[in-house]
């Protein structure tokens, strides 16, 4: 496609073309509640609680949209997105807020770069970290936050992520928010348990050090070495899937969004809660 925001051989499509990014989603998404600000928001007016599904279709729709589809489709999208942000807003925090967006899509970029390094057994170049980074400062941008208020590279990113994570202090609605993201009203009762249990795994082995202990999770040489298990497993078996197979999820989440988007021209009321 060459109407997008990127092409098929930039870093960002490559990455994030992997369906099994989404198994990394619940370190992304704890780590920007691990945000005080971006935890009370998410807490006082997100339906992941009651509607678990719903909340990832739109998050994983908004995210192939701006990495894959046209730029009409990104931008349409994202005014959603921020349309639906101007409501989210309280005392100390508003979801619009340009130091909100640079964490969040720092979240995105971190644990993208880290689950593709583990996933593929290869390490990422400093140019490609730095090509894939300069891309990823989209997910903020198209949401209007100025791009001056970005890490302007790579290194300078590097800082900014250990500053933010030495330095944030997670309240309770940061806690609340991670209770209902790993353990989520999802149907299939037990069939689903395993699953969530291997998730919870991943989220915690994900998570940095310092925002794992604030969250108060248990982290002992046994669950370290069930999650470098797991995450062996996942390499061997996962790369060598066709690439068909593994961009699955990309196909069911655009086709959904296409379907949303086409909806909205005929209803232009229409906002969306990423």
């Amino acid at each position: 496609m060459t109407d997008g925001l990127f092409q098929d051989d930039d870093l960002i499509r490559v990455i994030t073309r992997e369906g099994a990014l989404i198994a990394a989603g619940g370190a992304a998404s704890l780590l920007q509640t691990a945000h005080p600000k971006v935890a009370q928001g998410v807490y006082d007016h997100s339906y992941t609680a009651n509607d678990p599904l719903r909340r990832l279709r739109n998050t994983m729709g908004w995210l192939y949209a701006v990495q894959f589809g046209t730029r009409e489709e990104a931008e349409t999208f994202s005014a959603l997105v921020s349309r639906g942000h101007d409501t989210v807003t309280g005392p100390d925090y508003e979801a619009n807020d340009p130091e909100l967006q640079v964490w969040v899509g720092a979240t995105l970029f971190a644990v993208a770069a880290q689950f593709h390094q583990l996933l593929f057994r290869r390490t990422l170049s400093d140019a490609e970290l730095e090509e894939f980074y300069g891309q990823t400062k989209i997910y903020a941008t198209i949401l209007g936050c100025p791009e001056e208020r970005l890490p302007r590279t790579y290194p300078e990113f590097r800082r900014y992520y250990a500053d933010m994570l030495q330095s944030l202090e997670i309240s309770d609605a940061s806690r609340a928010v991670a209770h209902q993201v790993l353990n989520p009203k999802l149907p299939g009762g037990p069939l689903s348990a395993a699953g969530m249990a291997a998730m919870r795994l991943l989220t915690a082995g994900l998570m940095p050090a310092p925002i794992r202990e604030q969250y108060g999770w248990t982290w002992d040489a046994g669950r370290e070495r069930r999650f470098r298990l797991l995450v062996g497993a996942l390499a061997l078996v996962y790369p060598r899937l066709p690439l068909r197979v593994r961009t699955l999820p990309r196909e069911y989440y655009m086709f959904t969004t296409r379907r949303m988007l086409a909806k909205v021209k005929r209803r232009p009321a229409v906002t969306v809660r990423s």
